[in-house]
């Protein structure tokens, strides 16, 4: 090899080198903060990322952590497997907090035992883990909403309507007449609403009777399937529609539109549950009654405090993490009553 070539040669791996070296510092980069402080790694397992309600909570999440923290967010596609998986990763990475929305609240125990053994603190997030499984270690949390809360307030904007509006009662039997959208069994926030939307239209003093109801898993599709069998089975008997989120409540709107609602002055109340964006855009439109609003925005946000602060060692505190802490260990986000009235307050 000629003398010019082997100098070339040399160059060349010089710079490969160089190279290299640039590009792990760029990786280190990744992880700093603004002020050159090393970021803390949090891992973040979503349920599933096109549930329109967990996307805000996502995007909020990236927001929150902007300057301060790297997220690593992961989709679990509806499967406990894949979130298994997928935090078992963030264990072996050993990241230094984890934000887990879990697919089935049940397995909550499990994830919190392998981070508990791998000492990586857990911020459980919109789905509450059994209480048993909160009292493991000192270093789990849960960020979240009453589902109660949320029933309850769907049930008082129908019982509001129906008392406004004495034609809403179809039949003039002094009953309301009503089909339930259900998100999955076994779901708190599914069960919890279920029930107190229906008590507290009780609690309003109007009598009711369920017409039928049935789980659509949260998806606007299979709700709209599910409405369009309803009024086949049960056409104009039906007098309201109890959705557990905004997603069958505007599946049920379609299928409703389809049977020719919503114009020539055919109408039925139709409730949700997230204030999502086509949620609010339906109540602009008149197709939805109203909704309560999942505060999206500072769910993320509480959770992304929380992690942070676990990550670096400390013990979370309302002074810290701007979040009042409750029984050591929940962060409870109030739900809001949403309609036209009031629909500026569903910005986020």
């Amino acid at each position: 090899m000629s003398m010019k070539k082997s100098i070339a040669l040399a160059v060349i791996c010089v710079l490969a080198v160089s190279v290299l070296l640039a590009g792990c510092g760029g990786q280190q980069n990744t992880e700093t903060s603004t002020g050159g402080e090393k970021q803390p790694v949090i891992g973040v397992a979503i349920y599933k990322f096109d549930d329109t309600f967990m996307t805000s909570v996502r995007d909020n999440i990236a927001k929150a952590a902007e300057g301060k923290a790297k997220v690593d967010i992961v989709d679990s596609q509806n499967s406990q497997p894949i979130q298994n998986d997928k935090i078992d990763l963030f264990i072996t990475k050993k990241v230094d907090a984890l934000i887990v929305n879990p697919v089935d609240r049940t397995a909550a125990g499990t994830i919190i035992d392998k981070a508990k053994e791998a000492n990586i603190p857990v911020v459980f997030i919109n789905r509450e883990p059994l209480p048993e499984d909160m009292q493991k270690w000192d270093k789990v949390y849960y960020v979240g909403a009453r589902a109660e809360e949320s029933g309850r307030l769907q049930g008082e904007i129908m019982a509001e309507y129906w008392k406004s509006h004495p034609e809403a009662d179809k039949n003039k039997d002094g009953k309301m007449q009503y089909v339930m959208l259900m998100g999955e069994p076994g779901h708190q926030d599914a069960e919890l609403r279920t029930k107190y939307s229906i008590e507290a239209v009780k609690a309003a003093g109007i009598e009711v009777e369920e017409l039928a109801r049935d789980t659509a898993m949260w998806d606007r599709v299979k709700a709209q399937d599910k409405m369009a069998a309803f009024l086949t089975a049960h056409g104009d008997k039906i007098e309201a529609v109890f959705a557990n989120n905004d997603d069958m409540a505007l599946g049920a709107i379609e299928a409703l539109k389809a049977a020719g609602y919503f114009k020539d002055g055919k109408y039925i109340p139709v409730v949700g549950v997230d204030a999502t964006v086509p949620g609010v855009e339906a109540l602009k439109e008149g197709t939805l009654l109203g909704t309560v609003l999942n505060d999206a925005k500072n769910q993320g946000r509480a959770a992304l405090e929380l992690a942070y602060v676990l990550a670096k060692g400390e013990t979370p505190t309302k002074e810290n993490t701007g979040y009042e802490i409750t029984d050591g260990k929940y962060v409870w986000i109030p739900y809001v009553k949403i309609t036209l009235d009031n629909i500026e307050d569903a910005q986020q």
